[in-house]
């Protein structure tokens, strides 16, 4: 039997929602832009220091210029979305039906520093596959919640909400739904999230797809002696980016509120803390749509806050899951290893290396992603 993190709600009620940014807001942001007070910068940085100015003053001209926040806004309300309150917090969603009457439900998971936006593209690929070079039986039912705290749902309002408290919340969407059986999908974040909502709900689950495994060493020796070279060479290009790239997160795992004071205030603070993670191989649009998501919501902080949930959870799962997972992983993406992927998960069926593509494939590899979870899932479903 399950056993839920979730208190017991009722009444149960799923609210459509449409999202509609007061013009005042877009008029109090390019106030501040046209406002910035820029960073100094010495005569040959470059982005070994972190976000070059000159990459900064590129996008908030564009922002200022050329950007239109309304155009994106209409082609993600073109889509059905809801809120629920579940656990005492509010879930935004996407909850896109295919016309394919036994398509199979879908719930995916954005991570950070993305939102909803992340899977646009993906929404009518995998719920008309017909239309969109797949087959009938390749075709999803979709569930895309913004994580609490993120975007749409708002700042969370109490703590606790790591990745394993989202996961039982995930469960209960579906549930809600009237999803008795279904898939879960994701990246970064939702790479941690999906496998829990495996675990917690394997009566319901078929399989998770996901785009990394995040399994570290044990600290035995021999399992490190264990890897083949291009696996150890691999582990060191993660360290390496852990090291020199990926310390924004150590930041959101212990004083993300100290962060979240200066990104609250600066949209320009924002997109830098942001940009970072996204490079120059997505678009402009892409990044400060989500940029966008992130400021007019203010929820800054309660989306760093997340990574010091996870820090800092009591409920750490100690046994391995062993609903079937898939993992697709992309160009550039380097710490899914599998040696130390099968101590914790038992029973990885699919395990896809692209050499094109990066950890945002939805834009820079989407035929790669999309080919990937529908014969993924078509796998399970035969198998059933």
């Amino acid at each position: 039997m399950r056993k839920s993190l979730l208190r017991k709600e009722n009444p149960i009620l799923l609210s459509p929602y449409t999202i509609a940014i007061p013009q005042a807001d877009l008029d109090d942001l390019q106030l501040r832009l046209s406002h910035v007070r820029w960073a100094n910068e010495l005569p040959d940085g470059d982005s070994k220091y972190g976000v070059p100015l000159a990459s900064l003053k590129r996008l908030v001209k564009y922002w200022q210029q050329g950007y239109d926040w309304r155009v994106w806004e209409a082609k993600l309300n073109a889509y059905p979305q809801f809120t629920t309150t579940i656990d005492g917090e509010n879930i935004h969603f996407l909850h896109v039906r295919s016309t394919v009457d036994d398509a199979l439900p879908l719930i995916l998971t954005h991570g950070w520093p993305t939102s909803v936006f992340d899977y646009l593209d993906l929404l009518d690929p995998l719920t008309d596959p017909r239309s969109h070079g797949g087959k009938q039986t390749q075709a999803f039912h979709l569930v895309i919640p913004s994580i609490p705290g993120y975007g749409f749902s708002g700042p969370t309002r109490e703590r606790g909400w790591g990745s394993y408290r989202i996961a039982h919340a995930w469960a209960e969407l579906m549930r809600r739904l009237g999803y008795d059986r279904y898939g879960a999908a994701g990246s970064d974040a939702g790479s941690v999230i999906s496998p829990e909502v495996g675990r917690y709900d394997p009566e319901h689950v078929i399989g998770v797809h996901v785009t990394e495994i995040f399994s570290l060493p044990s600290g035995d020796p021999t399992e490190m002696e264990a890897l083949s070279e291009k696996e150890k060479e691999q582990w060191q290009k993660f360290q390496w980016w852990a090291e020199n790239k990926g310390v924004y997160g150590q930041l959101q795992s212990t004083v993300p509120q100290t962060l979240a004071h200066a990104l609250a205030d600066s949209p320009v603070g924002q997109l830098a803390w942001n940009y970072q993670i996204y490079g120059d191989e997505v678009s402009d649009d892409y990044i400060l749509t989500n940029v966008m998501i992130y400021w007019l919501t203010n929820t800054a902080a309660s989306s760093a806050r997340s990574y010091y949930e996870d820090a800092h959870s009591e409920h750490v799962p100690t046994e391995p899951t062993t609903i079937p997972l898939g993992l697709a992983n992309f160009a550039d993406v380097y710490q899914s290893i599998r040696l130390f992927a099968e101590r914790d998960h038992k029973n990885i069926v699919s395990w896809n290396f692209y050499d094109r593509g990066n950890h945002f494939a939805t834009q820079t590899a989407p035929d790669l992603l999309i080919n990937d979870i529908r014969t993924y899932f078509e796998m399970l479903r035969e198998r059933s």
